[in-house]
């Protein structure tokens, strides 16, 4: 699957619906946090388009999968 092109935002619109939340801001970057057991931490910045290759970073450090995004554009 190829990952779609979304911005920051939407980004963090999806994670809140997974169970995360907003920790932080530092300039444009939000750091959001999820306590499942074990705590997940990931940082997003607010850009228009996330590169792909920090996007595949977010994913793992969220423990999500790719078709996980399938629904974003």
């Amino acid at each position: 699957m190829k990952l779609p092109i979304i911005s920051g935002k939407k980004i963090i619109k999806f994670l809140s619906k997974n169970s995360f939340y907003i920790e932080g801001q530092k300039g444009s970057h939000i750091k959001m946090k999820k306590k499942n057991g074990k705590t997940l931490v990931t940082i997003i910045p607010l850009h228009k388009k996330i590169d792909p290759g920090t996007l595949l970073d977010i994913l793992r450090q969220t423990k999500m999968e790719k078709e996980d995004l399938k629904d974003l554009k």
